[in-house]
């Protein structure tokens, strides 16, 4: 059995903040592969259902952040799940907004929820990490962890957590660098597909033809681009 913890705190006061990402991406598995109703066990709400074949168990501690470890501790032994079955999703401070990176152990990087996991135990558990970013102040970091997402954080949070529940068949069979990936490509830029790339390599393509030929015939001598290439390039005629 394959254990998915979303860390947050429990109750409506706290179901927006930051903090509470990982509950809102388990929530979003939850959705997307229509497990049963969520039900309190284990000082937590569980539920159990199949992801492409293989039985999981999802869980949201409420024991609060600081207490993580008692919830997750108790459910890995009741069921007798190993450390290497168990993934963990969580806010990050040091990744900017909407980036997801995925570890086995490590340190707890400050934050509390991990830290009491790792004290019930161990580390060596996979570790998905969401980016809530940093406030930049040190005094700042509680105001912005404990605040509640912005209206403008909607254009990369929602994208992002669906598609964290429309790839959670990838998170299961270990495909960690695909998972990323799909999360990477849903939340970039909304600019046309290709555009971007097309418009960098005209560019390119004039200063490149410009750089090796020199100015030529086909290299206009007045006018913007003749300025342009003048600038970049020097006035080879001087």
């Amino acid at each position: 059995m394959l254990l998915i913890v979303g860390l947050g705190n429990p109750g409506p006061k706290y179901e927006r903040q930051r903090h509470n990402v990982g509950f809102m991406a388990v929530d979003e598995i939850h959705r997307h592969e229509s497990f049963p109703a969520w039900r309190p066990k284990f000082q937590a709400l569980i539920s159990e259902g199949q992801i492409a074949g293989h039985k999981c168990l999802l869980a949201k501690p409420t024991t609060f952040m600081n207490e993580s470890g008692r919830a997750v501790g108790e459910i890995a032994r009741f069921y007798k799940i190993p450390l290497s079955d168990i993934v963990v999703l969580y806010d990050e401070l040091d990744l900017a907004p909407g980036k997801v990176r995925i570890k086995i152990g490590g340190g707890a990087g400050g934050h509390n929820g991990i830290r009491s996991i790792d004290a019930h135990l161990g580390k060596d558990y996979r570790r998905v990490r969401i980016g809530i970013g940093h406030p930049g102040q040190k005094d700042r970091v509680s105001g912005h962890v404990l605040g509640d997402f912005a209206k403008s954080d909607a254009i990369w949070r929602d994208p992002l957590l669906d598609e964290i529940g429309r790839n959670a068949e990838m998170l299961v069979k270990g495909d960690d660098a695909g998972f990323m990936n799909r999360l990477a490509l849903r939340t970039q830029s909304n600019e046309p597909s290709g555009a971007r790339g097309q418009t960098s390599a005209k560019k390119k393509s004039h200063i490149r033809q410009a750089n090796k030929n020199g100015p030529a015939a086909n290299v206009p001598k007045t006018g913007p681009m003749a300025d342009m290439l003048k600038k970049l390039f020097g006035d080879k005629d001087n």
